[in-house]
């Protein structure tokens, strides 16, 4: 099997692509036969298929092909018959879609059915019969039966071929459709007396490979001479039918005869009508001239019928005759109505005997088959008067009202006076204009509606809605905010009506502390001219929002003293030590209060009441148990989200308030010292970090000015002068000055292991100068090794 793949894409965003494939494949493939592999050829990977969730579109009921996502390939789904899907169109081939999601893309697949060899050429009638004289000439044609291939191309039929060939040879024609017409010629005398019947096989042959045939048996009957013609028993023929008689019906017979014997007075009867459409309506018995009909009759059509009639027998002899056939009516047609002018619509206001609309009635029957009564429904405000000769007039014969009725769906129903009566109607839609005679009408007598507090400006509380019973503009309702006041304030500065939508929006937030409800008034006012309104009573209700946390009555808390309450150590299992007391300005359960025992120095001495606040003793106070109590108890409401406040309540477990002075005087430092504790912590963080950058700076500084200072001493070939400083003199003592200086040299503990050394030259450390010398410098240093006293400064002493 050969398969031909096409592939064609076309990238057309990011999220869509589009490409097209192309596949051919023979017809008859089994079921589960590999078409293509859909996924190589698109250039996707056989994931995308299982997550894009791939599958086929088509838009025909029947899905020849089915998707293997798993393999990204395309399968057979069912037998393929090239001829049953496209017969002879030819090329023949299946469309249809490939999608995928995640991003949306898809693409076109074409599969293109082949023919192949499968059927056979086909005669309609396996044997056809032919009647020819001994006496025909050389020449005579005989039109032969076409043969049907269905298939296409190179398999579909090529010739003909006619055995034996004795008496007649095959002649084809080509037509501009390009199929051929079979003619049978006769190319040799016929005799009766030699041979009174000649078969003949013609075979149809296509092109196809294998090849293949059908075959039609032609049988030949040749005939005697004739002498006598058929004659007709009369020239006219005349019968009556009525009109719509059922099929099958006998309208007449004709009857001929022949004075020849055996076959030559055989008679066969026929119609020979060609220009009408008698051989559509009538149908002749070839053998017994009984004419029956075989179509529909209509006596409005045709009231009478010319049937000719042909009487021939087997020598080709023949005769004619003519039968009239005439109609009678019956009562087959309904009256018609014909609405002549008419008016859609009309005011709800129109005057009585206002003419709606004119109609004209006709019933192509004839006599009292023709004559038509006319009335229409009952229980609307129409009447339906006769003016002249089928004509009726439609007028009103009282008040409409739009709102009762907006419009009417008036019957006209004319029947006949036929046997049976038959009738026909016609239904007009009668629309009623609207006139502004209805005011809006709220769905409620008041409204009343929620809103919770600390609401967004802007924010749409709910909608007020009135109806009008009028219809388009009279029927447009506007809302209008009443001017009034609330608390002194205008009510537009608390809430807005949209004028198209009758939304109430909020102006401004509401606080429930402040303001519980409000009521103002609303005016809807339709669009007519002039224009009717009605109010409206609204009551805006600001429900409660937990936005207020609780507040602690008691203990009060106090910034520069220490309250404390005192339990004895005698006080028993649930002693009342005190009572929290807190308030919620909110309301519901956004106020309810519960008490928890966050922190204590002593949980199990203490619990807290969670309705109630109390704070008592779960067990016996004993000795070991500490002065001093710190309990910070949790006041939560019970709103959503709930907010809380905390208190701290100060316990003294002593007899004697001297003993409770000795325990509480740190506690007022307590709450100075944990409010600045973090600050004080934050700052020392960055004094200390700021230090220690500075000397780092320094130290580095003062590092490399005195190594480019000893660098530049060293490496420096200039003479050395002397420098004098204050308080110097010469060696010989003429100077004023002193010669004395100090140095302190501070050392470390462990400095005594330094090898840094002073050799001894004397019993007092000297700098001689010899005034001679140019650029020479002695030193002579003390004896005494700076190393033999560690912790205590050096005095240096120049002289």
């Amino acid at each position: 099997m050969t398969r031909q793949v096409l592939l064609f894409i076309c990238l057309l965003s990011v999220g869509a692509v589009l490409g097209q494939v192309s596949y051919t494949i023979p017809e008859e493939m089994a079921k589960g036969s590999l078409v293509g592999n859909i996924a190589q050829d698109l250039g996707l990977q056989t994931k995308r298929l299982a997550s894009g969730k791939a599958r086929i579109y088509t838009r025909d009921s029947d899905e020849y092909m089915e998707l293997n996502r798993e393999r990204g390939v395309l399968l057979v789904k069912h037998r393929i018959d090239r001829e049953a899907l496209c017969r002879q169109t030819t090329p023949c081939a299946l469309h249809f879609q490939i999608i995928l999601e995640n991003p949306m893309e898809f693409y076109s697949v074409t599969v293109q059915i082949t023919d192949i060899n499968d059927n056979a050429p086909a005669f309609e009638k396996g044997e056809m019969q032919f009647k020819i004289s001994e006496s025909a000439v050389i020449g005579a044609k005989f039109v032969l039966e076409r043969a049907v291939d269905l298939d296409v191309g190179i398999n579909d039929l090529k010739s003909y071929e006619l055995k034996p060939t004795d008496n007649f040879a095959l002649k084809l024609h080509n037509n501009a459709d390009g199929n051929k017409n079979v003619e049978m010629v006769l190319q040799k005398p016929l005799d009766r007396e030699k041979q009174e019947q000649i078969s003949l096989v013609l075979t149809a042959v296509d092109g196809g490979e294998p090849q293949m045939s059908g075959t039609m048996l032609i049988v030949i009957t040749v005939l005697d001479a004739n002498d006598n013609a058929p004659v007709f028993t009369q020239p006219t023929y005349k019968a009556t039918v009525t009109e719509n008689s059922p099929k099958g019906t006998v309208v007449a017979t004709v009857t001929a005869s022949d004075a020849d014997k055996g076959s030559y007075g055989k008679i066969t009867y026929s119609i020979t009508n060609t220009l009408d459409d008698i051989r559509k309506v009538f149908k002749v018995n070839e053998e017994n001239g009984e004419v029956t009909l075989i179509g529909n009759i209509d006596f409005e059509e045709s009231r009478n019928y010319q049937i000719n009639l042909l009487a021939s027998d087997d020598g080709g002899l023949t005769d004619s005759c003519k039968l009239i056939v005439d109609v009678q009516d019956v009562n087959d047609n309904k009256p018609e109505i014909d609405i002549m002018s008419k008016s859609t619509v009309i005011s709800e206001d129109a005057k009585l005997n206002t003419v709606v609309t004119m109609i004209n009635i006709e019933d192509k029957d004839s006599g009292e088959n023709g004559k038509v009564q006319c009335f229409i429904n009952e229980n609307i405000p129409f009447t339906l008067k006769a003016s002249t000769h089928n004509f009726f007039s439609l007028v009103t014969d009282s008040d409409l009202d739009r709102e009762i009725a907006s419009q009417y769906n008036i019957t006209v129903t004319c029947s006949d006076e036929g046997v049976p009566s038959l009738s026909s109607s016609v239904t007009l839609t009668l629309q009623i204009s609207d006139v502004n005679d209805n005011a809006p009408v709220f769905e409620r007598s008041s409204y009343e509606a929620y809103i919770v507090e600390n609401n967004t400006p802007g924010l749409s509380i709910f909608t007020v809605k009135a109806r009008d019973a009028d219809w388009n503009q009279n029927a447009r309702v506007s809302y209008i905010l009443e001017d009034s006041s609330v608390n002194g304030v205008p009510v537009s500065s608390y809430v807005s009506v949209s004028a198209d939508s009758g939304v109430i929006h909020a102006v401004r937030f509401f606080d429930y502390e402040q303001i519980k409800d409000f009521h103002f008034r609303v005016k809807a006012q339709d669009g007519g001219s002039p224009p009717l309104s009605t109010n409206v009573t609204v009551k805006i209700v600001i429900q409660d929002q937990n936005d207020n946390p609780p507040q602690v009555l008691y203990p009060v808390q106090t910034g520069g003293s220490v309250v404390a309450e005192m339990v004895p150590r005698a006080a028993d299992v649930g002693y009342l030590v005190t009572k929290v007391v807190a308030v919620d300005v909110d309301s519901g359960q956004n106020a309810w209060l519960s008490y928890k025992l966050q922190k204590a120095t002593d949980r199990a001495l203490f619990e807290v009441g969670l309705q109630n606040g109390e704070i008592r003793t779960i067990r016996q106070v004993n000795d070991k148990d500490a002065v001093k109590q710190r309990l910070t108890v949790i006041v939560e409401d019970n709103g959503q989200p709930s907010r809380s406040a905390a208190v701290i309540v100060n316990v003294a477990v002593a007899d004697s308030f001297p003993e409770v002075l000795s325990e509480f005087t740190d506690f007022t430092h307590d709450k100075e010292y944990n409010d600045n504790l973090t600050f004080y912590l934050v700052l020392a963080l960055a004094v200390v970090s700021f230090l220690f950058i500075t000397c780092v700076v320094v130290i580095i500084s003062v590092k490399i000015y005195r190594w480019r200072q000893s660098r530049v001493m060293y490496h420096s070939n200039l003479p050395v002068i002397p420098y004098y400083p204050p308080r110097y003199s010469d060696t010989l003592g003429t100077g004023t000055l002193q010669h004395v200086y100090n140095y302190e040299v501070c050392r470390t503990t462990d400095s005594r292991k330094s090898d840094c050394k002073f050799g001894r030259a004397g019993s007092q450390n000297v700098l001689i100068m010899d005034p001679s010398s140019t650029g020479t410098m002695q030193r002579i240093q003390s004896e005494k090794s700076i190393l033999d006293e560690p912790d205590s400064p050096l005095e240096v002493r120049l002289i």
